[in-house]
């Protein structure tokens, strides 16, 4: 199992090419070197809860192949035939595929929200009992997708955009680059996230679509939110509050993972390449990541608690007023462990 469906898959994929710094990396250090920490807040009545955050940026899984030395690309069809041949042929010839799917089609996972950018990783298929074998970071055995149930994940035109049967194409690195050196690019790349000013690519999508009431990505983003959930209890009625506050949990921790577990995997990861590189830098990245995960997490467990509609509401704004520093300093020192790995001489101040 993993935390997050991306960096859970290509922990798994990594491992099964057997690329590793000494050892197989854990999800931490995958999600570390994928440089896409991240934060976009939506609020729209198009949405059900109407609200939507997430904590990463679009290009996870590429970057990380690229930033390792491998190659990569997305490759989609709105031709349903043509992509299920990809997969077969990806198969057959013994190499895993990366793959979006919806989950509200993946029948394991009984949920009823949906999500056309859920990664799974498709290893084996069964023409007579008309299967898929999928590896789901949510489960921790293969699960058994019949057929029709994969095409619908696959041909899905939900939210945040359609899936249109895409998958991975990728060329794993023979050899593995300095793990300084990559992890110095992965953190330069998420404090650049977190100071644009323009939206990442799902805040592009969303407000492209007409989907935003309200929409912002980084820092930015992470400021609209804790002015906006201020706003909540007049923005909303009481069912639309409570589904707002509750789903909040969902979103902090599991479902957008917004901001509580991306913060703990960077945190994870920065731990875990220190006991390799020996850095007070990169601890400092990891204390800071643990500090802002310890607050969203804090804020989505008063929203989610038993407590009145407005008692809850009120116990989380207390966390939610925090965030907007703890993030500012996790940038901070993102940008500072960059410049230290890198051994620049101008690297500012944590």
């Amino acid at each position: 199992m993993g935390g997050h469906c991306g960096s859970g898959a290509l922990r798994d994929l990594m491992q099964w090419h057997g690329l590793g710094w000494d050892r197989p990396p854990t999800e931490g250090l995958v999600f570390a070197l994928g440089g896409a920490l991240d934060f976009s807040y939506v609020r729209s009545a198009a949405l059900v809860p109407p609200v939507y955050l997430v904590g990463r940026g679009g290009d996870l899984e590429l970057d990380l192949i690229r930033r390792l030395g491998g190659r990569a690309a997305l490759r989609a069809t709105d031709d349903p035939q043509a992509g299920w041949q990809h997969v077969r042929d990806e198969l057959d010839a013994g190499r895993p595929v990366l793959a979006w799917a919806d989950i509200a089609e993946l029948p394991y996972l009984r949920v009823r929200l949906r999500m056309s950018r859920h990664d799974i990783v498709l290893i084996g298929y069964d023409d007579d009992r008309q299967l898929v074998h999928v590896v789901d970071n949510d489960r921790v055995d293969t699960q058994l997708v019949p057929y029709d149930a994969l095409a619908r994940a696959r041909a899905s035109t939900s939210f945040p955009e359609p899936t249109r049967h895409t998958t991975y194409d990728i060329t794993w690195p023979a050899a593995l680059p300095d793990l300084g050196d990559a992890l110095a690019d992965a953190f330069r790349r998420s404090a650049d996230a977190m100071t644009a000013t323009s939206p990442s690519i799902f805040g592009t999508t969303i407000a492209g679509s007409g989907y935003a009431g309200a929409a912002a990505s980084g820092l930015a983003g992470v400021a609209l939110f804790a002015e906006d959930f201020c706003r909540w209890p007049d923005l909303f009625d009481d069912t639309a509050l409570d589904v707002a506050l509750r789903s909040l949990g969902a979103f902090v921790e599991k479902a957008g993972t917004g901001g509580g577990l991306f913060r703990k995997l960077l945190a994870d990861g920065a731990h875990d390449a220190n006991l390799r590189l020996h850095d007070s830098a990169v601890d400092q990245v990891a204390a800071a990541a643990a500090d802002a995960a310890a607050t969203w997490s804090a804020a989505a467990a008063a929203a989610a608690s038993s407590a009145g509609l407005r008692q809850r509401h009120a116990a989380a704004a207390e966390h939610v007023q925090q965030v907007t520093d703890y993030e500012t300093t996790l940038r901070d020192r993102l940008a500072h462990a960059a410049a230290v790995l890198t051994k620049d001489d101008a690297a500012p101040p944590a």
